[in-house]
């Protein structure tokens, strides 16, 4: 008895500090990133199949699946090899997908959307919108790596003079980042033209939101609706929150960035 009730106890203090850390990721990284993981999960478990969740045009606005406009950002879908070998590239690649998600919408979201959370989901409509006009182009099905390349892609040119080091091995640029990615979308034999939509539509929010209002004769074209800053930002910021470091927000060392001169 003394045995199940220390393993109990051990059980609830793991769910506890479980619950406390998960509750301190900022609100739209959690929801982003729990919405990746359920929707992962229930693929996985035969529920559902990626055909309901896959973005199509034509069973959106004449079948009314409007869930298609948001699921085709939460699923990556399969990525297919024909040799066995390459399935070692396969799950590193995967791993390195769910954490950049992670890793990067939490930087954001705790560093320049700071007490930002209506410009934060803005961001995410406005990109997730543009990608879908792209999408009906070039024909992509889930978007949800493209998604994870514009968070990487803005976060890396407002953090210009970080340095990484990714996996330990490839050290450069923060601007840079976006197109290592691509790199390794590209030796594993994937179409790059998902990586090259996300950097397009990170771009575009970058140098609309960060560089023409700077321009000689610019101006703030994004404006957030008000409707999102009643809801997002109706609450006053905790002054006893402390956020984790911009370059190490996960708690891990993966990828990890420094400050020239560090």
């Amino acid at each position: 008895m003394l045995v199940g009730g220390d393993d109990s106890r051990a059980s609830k203090m793991a769910y506890q500090t479980f619950r406390q850390e998960y509750m301190q990721i900022p609100p739209v990284t959690r929801a982003y990133t729990t919405s990746c993981v359920l929707t992962t999960a229930v693929v996985q478990l035969e529920l559902i199949t990626p055909f309901q969740l896959y973005f199509n045009p034509e069973l959106i606005f004449r079948h009314y699946q409007v869930w298609r406009l948001f699921t085709n950002f939460l699923f990556f879908g399969p990525v297919g090899f024909n040799f066995f070998i390459n399935m070692i590239f396969c799950i590193l690649y995967g791993i390195v997908i769910c954490l950049y998600i992670y890793r990067y919408c939490r930087m954001l979201e705790e560093g320049s959307f700071r007490g930002r959370t209506a410009d934060f989901v803005f961001m995410f409509l406005f990109g997730g919108l543009l990608m879908a006009i792209f999408g009906l182009f070039v024909n992509l099905v889930f978007l949800g790596q493209a998604f994870t390349i514009m968070l990487v892609y803005v976060w890396s040119r407002r953090n210009p003079y970080v340095r990484m080091k990714l996996l330990g091995v490839l050290k450069f640029q923060a601007p840079f980042l976006p197109w290592v990615l691509m790199g390794f979308s590209l030796l594993l034999g994937n179409p790059i033209i998902v990586d090259l939509l996300g950097i397009a539509v990170g771009h575009i929010y970058f140098f609309l939101e960060d560089v023409f209002p700077n321009q000689p004769g610019g101006g703030r074209i994004l404006k957030t609706p008000y409707i999102l800053k009643a809801i997002f930002d109706a609450q006053e910021e905790d002054p006893n929150y402390n956020p984790l470091p911009e370059d190490r927000p996960g708690g891990f060392a993966w990828g990890e960035g420094q400050r020239l001169g560090d």
